[in-house]
């Protein structure tokens, strides 16, 4: 169930939110605005960060939501980072985009929370599965995760995807976040640099692997070879 809460005095509500967000529904700010948004976060305007949870909770929900595999934990992580972006505004020096900043703190808490569902034996992938079904992750733009190559020739499209999604949750956590920000959120090699702290030879390494991780889990789950 969606809910609307409040925490750290700040309102969020996921009401309106579609199932799994496609990166293309996010319009990254030109920088004047932007500037001007940093500006009145960094003296508390509530109105600012109300903006800035509209602007960005889109990417940020998809992104902890691929990420983590429940849509549960995806809406209460995704609330404390916004909840951390607000009281860490002040630590934001400019030398990468806001956008870029933001992930970086979706990234490492996503990372903490991994290693908190791991030892509770949690993170099922029911929830996430279902989503996919809605909103097939081919659907975005060059995604190689999504798409799979040719899932239209293999068995029905939304078994693919179910399959799909539980193969990115089997890829080791380092692998998986690298190829989450490359092919689904689309973001270039430079700013999955920036965001993880990786230098760009082990960021492409990464995806790389990751990719024939993924190809072999789905070949092994569908019984098939992908052309």
């Amino acid at each position: 169930m969606r809910r609307k809460t409040k925490r750290d005095g700040l309102a969020f509500d996921f009401a309106n939110a579609p199932e799994v967000w496609a990166p293309w529904l996010f319009v990254a700010l030109p920088e004047e605005p932007e500037a001007r948004l940093i500006e009145r976060l960094l003296v508390r305007d509530e109105r600012a960060f109300n903006e800035l949870v509209r602007l960005y909770e889109r990417r940020i929900l998809a992104l902890v939501t691929r990420m983590l595999g429940n849509r549960a934990e995806a809406e209460d992580l995704a609330q404390e980072v916004f909840v951390q972006v607000f009281k860490a505004i002040g630590t934001f020096r400019g030398d990468s985009k806001l956008s870029t900043w933001i992930y970086r703190i979706a990234v490492n808490l996503c990372k903490n929370r991994t290693k908190y569902l791991k030892v509770r034996h949690s993170g099922e992938q029911d929830e996430l599965e279902a989503h996919a079904e809605r909103v097939p992750m081919g659907e975005a733009r060059n995604a190689n995760v999504g798409a799979v190559e040719r899932p239209d020739e293999m068995v029905a499209g939304k078994q693919v995807e179910r399959v799909v999604q539980r193969a990115i949750q089997a890829l080791e956590p380092s692998f998986r976040e690298c190829l989450v920000l490359r092919d689904v959120e689309e973001l270039s090699y430079e700013e999955i640099e920036e965001i993880t702290g990786l230098a760009a030879g082990t960021v492409k390494s990464r995806i790389h692997r990751a990719r024939g991780q993924l190809r072999e889990i789905v070949e092994r789950e569908l019984g098939e070879k992908l052309r």
